[in-house]
Formats: structure tokens, sequence, C-alpha cells
């Protein structure tokens, strides 16, 4: 990725921990008794508190950095606060599989040592993507997948999961959403089974640990289609980079961004903000991916 610059420690830094994600994985490890210890304020979400209002508050108040232990959704949103704030963010890996934590280059099975990047951390710029104006860190996702995201069982699925079986999930008689987008090729796709569009693109090539991203500042979006069994004439599918992307539709379309099932009003516009988010990582970890970070996440797994 960009420049690594050594971060100076944080003088008021702010966690918030959200204890339901990954199964309680960051109250599991201890991670808010360690912050503690290490001069972090640290703010345990209950199901009455609406993150978004914290984290306000937290700047207000003076909060200088800002980290979250949690899944996609709670990344988002602090990531959002920080990038709005112009505030380094901090993502320590307490979610069910830490997609963003992987592509970010932060040990995912070393919660504890994350904690670090508050105090010895380096510091890098990365792209952030957004749709209608709103953040997202990791992928919208459209179509039938857009619709499979709103039943639980269909979230943690990743992109490589997607691609080898949407065939087969996606029988004949399937009806699929009304969506319509024009390909970098000029091609028009009516219909498409999936859309998935991505902050930098995803490696597909089997050889390059598909369903992670290789980088997060290409200052480019990717986009994967694919294209419904209906229209057999047509190629399967297509992916490509862009820096800005519009899906239409007759009608409101459900979307899963970053795993949140939500539902959108088109014009769906999509762009690449390259560069805006300061990201804080652990000196220790500085981007490494040893063999075990590409391999399936296992709760529970160790160092």
């Amino acid at each position: 990725m960009g420049d690594d610059v050594t971060a100076h420690p944080a003088r008021r830094p702010v966690l918030f921990v959200n204890p339901t994600a990954g199964g309680g994985r960051a109250v599991h490890a201890g991670v808010p008794e360690r912050a503690q210890e290490r001069g972090i304020e640290v703010i345990v979400l209950n199901p009455d508190h609406s993150l978004a209002t914290l984290v306000r508050q937290a700047v207000a108040e003076g909060a200088d950095v800002l980290g979250v232990a949690g899944g996609d959704g709670s990344l988002a949103v602090v990531a959002t606060a920080a990038h709005a704030n112009g505030l380094p963010f901090v993502c320590i890996p307490a979610g069910t599989r830490n997609h963003f934590a992987l592509d970010l280059g932060v040990d995912r099975h070393d919660p504890i040592g994350a904690l670090d990047a508050f105090t010895d951390g380096i510091e890098r710029r990365i792209d952030v993507a957004q749709i209608n104006g709103r953040l997202f860190l990791n992928n919208v996702s459209l179509g039938l997948y857009g619709e499979a995201v709103r039943r639980s069982a269909y979230r943690d699925a990743k992109l490589r999961t997607l691609l080898e079986t949407a065939g087969a999930a996606l029988g004949p008689s399937r009806a699929v959403p009304e969506l319509h987008l024009v390909d970098d090729l000029g091609r028009e796709h009516d219909h498409p089974a999936v859309v998935l569009v991505s902050n930098n693109p995803y490696a597909l090539d089997p050889s390059r640990a598909p369903g992670t991203r290789p980088t997060l500042d290409s200052g480019r979006l990717g986009i994967v289609v694919l294209d419904s069994p209906h229209h057999a004439s047509r190629p399967a599918g297509r992916a490509w980079t862009a820096t800005s992307f519009e899906v239409t539709a007759p009608g409101p379309v459900h979307a899963g961004i970053d795993g949140e099932a939500v539902e959108l009003h088109p014009p769906l516009d999509f762009a690449i903000q390259p560069g805006v988010l300061r990201v804080r990582i652990p000196a220790s970890h500085a981007g490494r991916r040893d063999v075990r970070d590409l391999r399936p996440f296992r709760e529970g797994r160790t160092p």
C-alpha cells in the first residue's frame, strides 16, 4: 500500500467495543481490560446505545484517535466519523471474519496486539468508497446476493463462495431484481443476478488469494457482475475497475453494505475517494500476511 509513517502515540484515544460481535470475541480475549491498561478510553456498547451518537460525543470531547473492536457495520460507523473529522482510525479484529483487518494488513488472529496501533503504530492513508454518499470499507452487494444478505445465514459468505455457487443458486425459474447498468465495454446488463462493488478490487485469480484485496489504495472500485442464466446468449459476467459507477432500477433496491441489509433508492451512485482515511496499524503487524492469514478464519484460533 502507500507510504507508512511512524505515528505519535495518541493523547486521547477512544476504543468502541461491540461485546456481541464475533460471538463476543473482544470480551473473551480481554480487549477492554488490555486497552484500559494502555491508557485507552473504552466504551462498551449495549443495545440501547447509538454508536454514531457516542462517536460524535467522543470527538466533541477531544478524542484524537478512534478505534473499534467489532464487526464490519461498527467499523464503517467509526471510520465515517474518523474520515469526517480527519482523525486516525484503528481496526481491532473482533468480528467473525475480519476481512477488512486482513486486507488492511492487521493480524486478525491478534486482537490484543492490534491495540498497539494506539501507542506504537504506523499510519497510512487508504481509500474509502461511497454509495449515494454513504461510506463503505468493504463492498456493496446487489441483485440476488443483496436479497440474500437480508437473511442472516448468508451474511458470512465470501466473494469466492459467491462466485463459485452463484450458478447453482440461480435456477432458470428464479426471478432476479430489476437492475440496469453499463459495463466498461459499453455493454448493457439488464436484470443481472449479482452485482458486487468493492472498495478496491478483489483478487479473482486463484493463485492470488481470491476473496482478498491486494491493496486498499489503488483509487479504483472493483466491480463484478454476474448475469442471469436467463440470458444464455450473453457472457456469464464481467469484472472491471472504475472510479465511479451507476446502477439504475425502477424502484427501491435491497442491498448489503458491508454485510448490513439496507434498502436504497435509485439511482445508485458509487464513487471512490482515494487516500482520504487515515489508518493506524501496529508496527508489529505492519501489513504482514502470513500463510494462516489467507486460510479460512476460525474462531478460537490462537497465534
